[in-house]
């Protein structure tokens, strides 16, 4: 970070390969598609880079670096407002492997509810989805969280409920999976 500071580029290249993916892993479900995504995290780098000199070296620079990307995608979302954006939760994280003991029928009952919860997740405000993305997808400590949104934890807290909260009701049409037994 220090050499980045400093104007070494090719400090601030490993620290982009770093952070892109997990940049990316959330900005892509704060935007109204991959491409707007894409430039986001482009965006947030740039602004970065060019931000260095300001960085104090008491905050964490992915901390500093998700909140420019989440406020790109806020200010980017208040411009137009498209369709709203269904990112499968899948989409950058590691796939699990299918369980084949599982009946067809309940994978599907899986795979729908899965694009229900995804409609769902799409359907917050930006301020919910940003706090619900970091705190229960990315699995951000609720410090970490709270402070990429630039909130206090009492403040994230209570954003974080009221978009679970929505999710919640939302999702309240789905009945809960049939156990064997």
């Amino acid at each position: 970070m220090r050499r980045a500071r400093a104007g070494d580029r090719d400090a601030f290249d490993a620290l982009v390969r770093r952070h892109a993916p997990g940049l990316y892993a959330v900005v892509v479900r704060l935007c109204a598609s991959e491409h707007d995504a894409e430039e986001v995290t482009q965006e947030a780098f740039l602004r970065a880079w060019r931000g260095l000199p300001g960085f104090h070296d008491d905050a964490r620079f992915f901390t500093w670096l998700y909140r420019i990307g989440v406020n790109e995608a806020r200010r980017r979302s208040g411009r137009a407002q498209p369709a709203r954006p269904v990112v499968s939760l899948d989409a950058y994280r590691g796939r699990e492997p299918e369980d084949h003991r599982e009946q067809p029928h309940e994978r599907a009952e899986r795979a729908e509810l899965r694009r229900d919860l995804e409609c769902a997740i799409g359907g917050l405000t930006v301020e919910h989805r940003a706090a619900l993305v970091l705190r229960d997808i990315e699995g951000l400590s609720t410090a970490q969280a709270a402070d990429v949104l630039g909130l206090g934890e009492p403040a994230f807290k209570s954003r974080l409920h009221r978009a679970r909260a929505s999710l919640r009701a939302a999702m309240a049409h789905h009945q809960p999976p049939k156990t064997a037994g």
